[in-house]
This record gives C-alpha cells, structure tokens and sequence, in this order.
C-alpha cells in the first residue's frame, strides 16, 4: 500500500506540472490568436490575457488524457532511470503493481476533472463568450431554448419581438406542432396571439396551418377571435438557426446533461450529440487509465539496453493513436453511425487491453 500511494504521488506530481505547462502554452497561443482577431477592437494585451485565461479550462479539459499519457511516460521513465523500478522487481513486487497506484490516481483525476473541472470549465467558456460579445458590441447569438413547456423561439418582428412556443419539433427545425406565436410591441405588451396546428418554416415566413388569431387591442378578445384554415407569417429565423441557438452538446454541465437530453427528446430533436457527450464525460476516467496502462507498456522497462528514446517515441505514437481514435469514435457516436456506449467506451477498453496485453508479455518479474 505504501508502495502505490509513493508512486500514485510521483505521478500526481509530474501530471501536474505536465497539466501546468500545457495550460500556460494554451494562453500563450490564445492571446496571441485573441490578439490578432480582436486587434481592431481595441483589446490590449491585458483584455487578450483575459480572454485566453477564460478559454483555457475547456482547452485543458479536452487535453486531459494526453497531459496524462505524457505525465505518465515521464514518470515511469524517470523511475527506470532511478532504478526504482529494479528495486521493485528485486522486493518481489511485480512491475504490474507498480501501475495500481498511478491507474488509481488517473481514476481519480478523471472524476475529479468530470465532476468539477467540466461545470467550471464550461462557466469560464460562456463567460469567454459574453465577454466577446461585449467587445463587439454584438447580442448574444441565441433565438431558443427548450423547457418542459416545450421549444421556445423569439424573432424580430416590424413592430418589436415575437415569442414562438411549440409543443413538438421534427428534427431538423423547420415543422412545429402546437405552436403559439405571441407578438409584442415596443413597449413589450403583447399586441396579437395566433395558435397554429403546425408551422412550417419556408424561406422567409412560417406557413401555418389551422390557425387562431386573438388581437389584444380589442374589448374581448376571444369574442372577436378569427380562425383560418391557413395563414403566412414573416420571420428572419432558419432551421439552421434554430438548430445552432439550442446550444452544441459541449456547451451543456455533465450535471445539466441529462436534464437537456430529456428536453430535447421531449421537443422531438435528435439528442445523439447530448448523449454522446454524456458518455464522454462518464468514461474520462476509464480513459485516463488507459493512457497510464499505454504509457507503461512501451516505457516501464528494466532500464538496461538503451532504447529510451524509441520507447517513448512509441508510447507517445500509441497514445496519440488511442486519442484520434476517441475522436473518431465519438463522431461517429454523435452522428447516430454506432451506438453511444459503443463509440465511447471502445477506444479505452481496447487500449487498455492491448497495454495489458503487452505488459504481460514483457514482464518477468
């Protein structure tokens, strides 16, 4: 037990300084790239600083597993380099034990890094992208948001705003069901409400279907209610549009995940992308273990022989392999190409296996 926590040490020490370095190279090159973008904006040097350190979190959070891969070749070859891993094998340790304690602290990095750094990291994302509107001088993008009434949408109107509401959507956003439509003036008091059965959206207008229009500048407004078996109305918006102002999968906590999978599949949209991401975040640690089991295969050697360098070099080609092949996996899950569970939790598992694998081989201790 003493053994795995001096190591389990070592690493968290070394993972750190590797998660360090890699946060201040992110902020370097984001205010550089904040700086050459905004530039005409006014932003200094201060304001540039600002912003990368707001966008860092999510960069870092994203960069995990290779932060982790690279702290744990360095650690097991500083220990070959020590002869620390010898003094292992000579007490009548195996070199696999060796790996319980630096898998058991990625594990643990993993849910610390899903449970608390993704929500901050996601608070500090959103209040880069404020802060960006702000210097532009910009509105927020956002036209909806789903809740448990249904799809809310709002568009500009002559006169001022209009609110739509829709009970369901199909699932590119261009056909409402049970849509109300309410238009406000410039004050914001409304002027006229319009139910519709259906709305499709057209170029430049939503086609309506069964439709009941209620003016409110009248003395009893359901008295002098009209209805229409069709009827047009302009917007600006598109399914595009639409589909963009819900927000990207990345954007939502792991903690509000389920709650926006369970809105968007009660709206009628696809919610693939949201569960894809939530299995994402459950598997980090997985993930991160199999980077530490990686790392080991190629690195956690006797230290005899020479051969350090194409060791890493290996390590380092087999984890930013596993890492590609996440990515890959994981778009192939959001599309709807394989099943979420599948797309998330394979690249680990077999990474894991093939490390495993190769460790066994190797070891005679």
């Amino acid at each position: 037990m003493t053994l795995a926590l001096y190591f389990a040490r070592r690493f968290a020490i070394v993972a750190g300084s590797v998660v360090a370095g890699l946060g201040a190279l992110v902020v370097l090159f984001e205010t550089i790239e904040h700086l050459r973008i905004y530039s005409a904006s006014g932003i200094g040097l201060r304001g540039a600083l600002a912003l990368a350190a707001l966008a860092m979190p999510m960069q870092l959070y994203a960069l995990l597993p290779l932060a982790t891969m690279l702290g744990a070749v360095a650690l097991f070859v500083a220990l070959a380099r020590s002869s620390e891993l010898i003094a292992t094998r000579a007490a009548g340790r195996s070199a696999l034990r060796a790996l319980a304690g630096p898998a058991a602290a990625a594990l643990v990095l993993g849910l610390v890094a899903t449970s608390i750094a993704n929500p901050l990291a996601v608070a500090s994302a959103e209040a880069h992208d404020r802060r960006i509107d702000a210097l532009l001088g910009r509105a927020p993008a956002e036209v909806g948001s789903i809740g448990r009434e249904g799809l809310w949408l709002r568009q500009a109107t002559e006169t001022g705003q209009m609110v739509i509401r829709a009970g369901g959507v199909n699932a590119d956003g261009s056909i409402l069901s049970a849509t109300m439509f309410l238009e406000l003036g410039p004050d914001g008091l409304p002027l006229r409400r319009i139910d519709a059965a259906r709305a499709e959206l057209g170029p430049g207008f939503w086609s309506l279907a069964e439709v009941k229009l209620w003016r409110f500048d009248s003395d009893n407004p359901e008295r002098d209610a009209q209805s229409f078996a069709t009827g047009t109305i302009p917007t600006d918006l598109t399914a595009a549009r639409i589909r963009d102002s819900l927000g990207r999968a990345e954007d939502v906590s792991v903690w509000d995940l389920r709650a926006a999978i369970a809105a968007l599949e009660r709206a009628g949209f696809s919610s693939t992308a949201f569960r894809m991401q939530l299995q994402s975040h459950l598997v980090l640690p997985a993930m991160l273990a199999a980077m530490v089991l990686v790392a080991a295969a190629f690195t956690l050697g006797h230290g005899r022989g020479g051969g350090t360098g194409l060791r890493v070099l290996a390590a380092v080609i087999a984890g930013f392999a596993t890492f590609i092949l996440a990515d890959f996996a994981s778009a192939l899950g959001a599309s709807g190409r394989i099943p979420v569970t599948i797309a998330a939790w394979m690249p680990p598992v077999v990474a894991a296996l093939g490390a495993l694998t190769l460790l066994l081989h190797l070891e005679d201790g």
